[in-house]
């Protein structure tokens, strides 16, 4: 039988087809060397156990048996939203094996041992075993072992989303299946975060390494709900080359008394003033093109500078994977070209 639950330390970068990209990346990272928050992966072998032996599958496939909608009709939308309702209750409402669930509290428990904490907090996030971003869901600042169980299954119901069967339908795939991995990792209580790519999108210079950051949890970043601050820091030697920072009015944080995450307005005094000093930017792009090295080709990274620490230990890189759709950089000659090209048009 396969393994279900695995440490990072026990995965590569080759893993991906049993544990999901993020996971297989995450620990390649973490064999390199690299500072990745502590945590575990469920398989792909532990979805497709808990939706056989609780018998999840069988119903939802006899659901969707009687399901009749057409995913590239707008009118047909709302059927795509209800059944995602009733199928993701099936998911979430369903007890695990009882030997998976216990192997998921033990991880959880040495992580909050490592930790000193009686209930540390993690995040359970998608893992595919292909690039789907955004598509699935994650779920963030998660609290104690029942609601760790529960929150590997809701990840597990993301499959399930409307977006998710409506993909599945209008690609011809098995809707009433499709298994994905979770990463379930410690919370960084971060003081920024945001993204990195190791070659700059905008012209596609490999020798330009771009930044995105803002106060508190990079999905604010990531979802693209605020006007984040951007750099640009020259690779070879961590030259500042350019520094927008931007009126940030909102952040991604856990709200103190409920412990719930969400979006709340940045403080006055926080909200003009750049979120990264020069030696964290550094040390962020020096780490990246790091990471680059390692994986072979230029990478979309995930990073937090964690509130408490010193440097170089606060920055946490969170998640990487191939950076896409880079454009080719252009000489002197085509750029001129472009210039007069433009100028005629006028």
């Amino acid at each position: 039988m396969d393994r279900v639950v695995l440490g990072f330390d026990e995965i590569r970068e080759g893993d991906a087809d049993k544990v999901g990209k993020k996971c297989a990346n995450l620990g390649e990272l973490t064999y390199a060397g690299f500072r990745v928050p502590p945590g575990f992966a469920v398989s792909l072998a532990g979805y497709s156990r808990f939706m056989n032996e609780t018998g999840v599958r069988a119903r939802i496939e006899d659901y969707l048996a009687s399901f009749h909608a057409d995913p590239n009709k707008t009118a047909d939308m709302p059927l795509y939203e209800e059944a995602s309702a009733v199928i993701r209750g099936m998911v979430e409402e369903a007890a695990m094996p009882a030997d998976m669930e216990t192997e998921i509290r033990e991880r959880y428990q040495a992580l909050c041992e490592e930790a000193c904490l009686a209930d540390l907090s993690v995040a359970t996030r998608s893992a595919g075993p292909a690039s789907h971003p955004g598509q699935y869901e994650s779920y963030l600042h998660i609290k104690g072992a029942d609601a760790v169980v529960a929150g590997v299954r809701r990840v597990w119901s993301s499959t399930f989303n409307q977006r998710s069967l409506i993909a599945r339908a209008r690609q011809g795939l098995d809707v009433a299946y499709d298994p994905i991995g979770v990463a379930v990792l410690r919370m960084v209580e971060a003081k920024a975060a945001g993204v990195m790519f190791t070659t700059n999108p905008g012209d596609g210079d490999a020798g330009k390494i771009y930044l995105e950051a803002n106060w508190g949890l990079g999905e604010s970043v990531v979802s693209g709900e605020v006007t984040p601050d951007s750099f640009l820091v020259a690779k070879a030697d961590g030259e500042i080359i350019e520094r927008h920072v931007s009126r940030k009015a909102m952040w991604f944080v856990p709200d103190p008394e409920t412990g719930r995450v969400g979006f709340c307005e940045v403080p006055d005094d926080m909200k003009n003033a750049s979120t990264l000093t020069d030696d964290e930017l550094r040390e962020i792009a020096r780490v990246g093109a790091l990471i680059e090295k390692h994986f072979g080709v230029p990478q979309d990274i995930e990073w937090a500078v964690a509130l408490g620490a010193e440097l170089p230990e606060s920055v946490m890189f969170l998640q990487t994977r191939p950076q896409k759709n880079i454009i080719e950089k252009k000489g002197a000659t085509d750029r001129l070209l472009d210039f007069i090209i433009r100028d005629f048009e006028f």
